[in-house]
């Protein structure tokens, strides 16, 4: 299973960046936040959850380096410099900005998810409430960016020229929408993963003690 998770991350990263998606990117700004959500918010998780407890996870072998709260507050802080205009404008239109824009975010998006899911099995039980606090924040800030985006009463960026008979505002409308929702619910439902198997280890112990 994890190898078969692993190579679906792998398999949606080459889609992301193989694919038209970086061409359309120099126009589209939607098309530029559906490859950051395809990274971040689909084969980062694949890819996390395909390392996690294996030989292969950092968590284990350096878990104070990958603390899920600190790896959170990096990745908004990644998150939200490269959506700066001058940082996203470097990004859209030269490829050096593309590729550390996109490196970026898949060290940060694995930052994230490995620390929350990572670790041995006893690293896990102690690691889950920090992983669910992380996840949360970070489909928090994923949300309030992706509003803000989608919300906008005028463009957020000069050079936007909009796609296709789209106006930059609706181009820009529709970027932030798909932040909202792939952003904030992938986040979202990790964090709910991690809950929800916080409860099971809660109940079989107090299980086991009755």
């Amino acid at each position: 299973m994890r190898r078969m998770l692993f190579i679906a991350g792998v398999l949606i990263l080459a889609a992301v960046w193989l694919g038209p998606l970086p061409a359309m990117a120099r126009q589209a700004f939607f098309a530029h936040m559906t490859m950051h959500m395809g990274v971040v918010a689909v084969a980062v998780p694949l890819l996390a959850l395909g390392v996690a407890g294996s030989r292969f996870d950092p968590v284990r072998h350096a878990p104070r380096l990958l603390a899920p709260i600190p790896a959170s507050v990096v990745e908004l802080a990644v998150v939200w410099a490269w959506h700066a205009p001058a940082l996203h404008h470097a990004a859209r239109h030269s490829t050096g900005g593309l590729v550390l824009e996109q490196g970026m975010f898949l060290l940060a998006g694995l930052l994230v998810w490995l620390s929350a899911f990572g670790g041995g099995a006893s690293q896990q039980a102690s690691r889950k409430g920090a992983g669910i606090i992380g996840l949360l924040l970070t489909s928090m800030h994923m949300t309030l960016l992706g509003a803000l985006l989608a919300l906008a009463s005028r463009p957020l960026y000069a050079h936007m020229q909009g796609w296709r008979g789209l106006t930059p505002l609706e181009d820009q409308h529709l970027g932030g929408a798909i932040m909202l929702l792939v952003g904030g619910i992938s986040y979202l439902v990790g964090g709910l993963w991690l809950t929800a198997g916080l409860l099971r280890r809660a109940t079989h112990l107090q299980k086991n003690g009755a």
